[in-house]
């Protein structure tokens, strides 16, 4: 069985990384170069850099972050925020990412997914899915713009087109449990789960080491990714790594 990922998320906005709940009341908790870099002493097994208002401030601040990034980090980058064009992906993976993430783009042009992975591979091509239960219960909903529009889209059938497309991955968000810390959403991931043959990572509601745990043994994600945990420094991605074992789920050690 393949190693379990423990993935810490920068969301990033003007050049800082913040923090908040179900997308709002963002709070300033420090800068990402030195933050990202204490992850990777921890043997995270990557990072996720994401600026969550560049696609509707049409802003282009990553770069520089990126490029510092790559020069002093040695675990693999993802970075995902404004990304529009093959020359954004292009930008972003020549400035040192390994992978892009895309969202709203994905949404206004599917075939941006395809474009990508035909140009670059699909290892390099990520698509992020911010999703929101109905309010009838019927189903998903997808959202896009940092959460702020609800696009209409299913989230099983969005998810089914990703993977036909050429996605090498998806970034699945609960945007119901995004800063609840209250445990992922099991239902909506196995949901997803069923219907791809992609890695999927889980993202939204960790809390404790245990949500993490609880993930990996109730679905078959390939990745979970934190925030609060460990920007609070409430555990380290050693001591979530050292539970996992414990529970003889497989992830990488140093």
């Amino acid at each position: 069985m393949l190693a379990k990922r423990i993935i810490p998320c920068l969301d990033i906005k003007d050049g800082m990384v913040v923090k908040g709940v179900n997308f709002v009341g963002l709070k300033n908790v420090g800068d990402p170069i030195e933050i990202a870099k204490r992850y990777d002493e921890q043997c995270a097994d990557e990072v996720v850099f994401l600026d969550i208002t560049a696609t509707y401030e049409n802003r282009d601040i990553i770069k520089d972050l990126i490029q510092r990034a790559a020069s002093e980090l040695s675990i693999p980058l993802t970075v995902g925020g404004g990304i529009r064009t093959l020359d954004d992906f292009r930008m972003i993976l020549s400035s040192g990412a390994d992978k892009v993430s895309i969202n709203s783009a994905a949404i206004l042009n599917p075939q941006l997914i395809q474009q990508a992975a035909d140009e670059f591979g699909v290892q390099c091509v990520v698509v992020a899915i911010d999703a929101k239960m109905r309010d009838d219960q019927s189903g998903y909903d997808v959202y896009m713009a940092g959460g702020r529009k609800n696009t209409g889209l299913d989230l099983i059938a969005w998810v089914q087109q990703c993977e036909q497309l050429g996605a090498g991955e998806i970034l699945l968000t609960s945007m119901d449990k995004d800063g609840t810390r209250d445990g992922f959403d099991i239902d909506m991931l196995n949901a997803v789960l069923d219907v791809v043959s992609i890695p999927v990572i889980a993202s939204g509601g960790c809390g404790n080491q245990e949500d993490i745990v609880e993930v990996f043994e109730k679905t078959n994600c390939d990745g979970a990714l934190a925030a609060s945990l460990f920007h609070y420094q409430e555990a380290t991605i050693d001591d979530v790594k050292a539970l996992c074992a414990s529970h003889h789920i497989p992830v990488r050690r140093n």
